[in-house]
């Protein structure tokens, strides 16, 4: 009893040191630079929908296109290095949370609520080290675009016995998400990653609305990847396994409303692009909420 007290002592030390670490104000600071990345990278995709949308070629409208936007623009080798190591900051930012609420997972009453709370801080931890780590990539110019690396690994992931459950599993997940994002849209969920006493009073409604509308239009996105991919599954024809832009491409091809539907979209995924700017200047990453 003593020697695991002991235990538990040493383990709480070391999370507590951690901790500290992950709380650094360097840290903090560059990881606020990966959130202002996050926001641009928002925007970008935002302004590469709404060309496509009417019409523009070559507009790859999701985050590897946002990537090849800033590697062609000027200083885009710096600026790519620069989103990656601030995008890798803020994914240990993120993931630090776990360090605070792990103790939660020795306690029956509080297991399955600090589980969940983990696991958010975790996923929202790894796409922002997928795109720090993206971003590094251009940076020392290996580009390639996600549609034709989502359709090959869904290719390969077809091809083994279970396969298409695999695909079909994934593909229920990423609709779960986008049903998540919706309804964190619709509910104002998002607010409480702001640290609204920090904001003021006079912004906080336009944070909200720039937050809805960016959710909504995220939420809507992600739902019809899950969709896309799912079709993948049930009919084993790759081609419709596509990620963002795929799903951007879908929007716009629907009927005489397409132009106008992803043009809503793009104004969306630019509304969010704007919130995380705002997120970056008032961040709170308190996964409790």
């Amino acid at each position: 009893m003593v020697a695991s007290r002991s235990l538990l002592d040493r383990v709480h030390g070391v999370v507590r040191r951690a901790r500290e670490v992950t709380d650094h104000p360097v840290l903090t600071h560059v990881a606020r630079v990966g959130l202002i990345a996050y926001g641009v990278m928002h925007l970008l995709i935002g302004y590469l929908a709404a060309r496509l949308a009417w019409g523009a070629r070559g507009a790859d409208a999701d985050q590897t296109g946002a990537l090849q936007t800033v590697a062609d623009g000027p200083g885009g080798s710096t600026l790519l290095w620069a989103i990656g190591l601030g995008m890798l900051a803020l994914a240990l930012w993120q993931a630090g949370e776990v360090l605070l609420w792990w103790h939660g997972l020795l306690d029956p009453e509080h297991r399955q609520r600090t589980a969940l709370v983990c696991a958010k801080c975790l996923a929202k931890a790894l796409v922002y080290a997928v795109l720090g780590i993206t971003a590094l990539l251009f940076a020392v110019g290996i580009e390639y675009e996600a549609d034709e690396r989502l359709r090959e690994l869904t290719d390969t992931t077809l091809g083994v016995p279970g396969g298409a459950l695999l695909v079909g599993a994934v593909a229920g997940g990423v609709v779960a998400v986008g049903i998540y994002t919706l309804i964190r849209g619709v509910t104002g969920g998002f607010m409480k990653d702001i640290d609204l006493p920090a904001a003021p009073d006079r912004w906080e409604p336009l944070i909200e609305t720039l937050g809805r509308v960016g959710y909504v239009a995220k939420g809507i996105a992600f739902g019809l990847v899950g969709v896309l991919l799912w079709r993948a599954a049930t009919s084993a024809d790759v081609s419709t396994a596509t990620g963002l832009e795929g799903a951007m491409t879908a929007i716009a091809g629907v009927a005489a409303a397409g132009p106008w539907l992803l043009t809503g979209v793009a104004v969306g995924f630019a509304a969010f692009g704007l919130y995380a700017l705002a997120r970056a200047r008032y961040p709170d990453r308190d996964p409790s909420s």
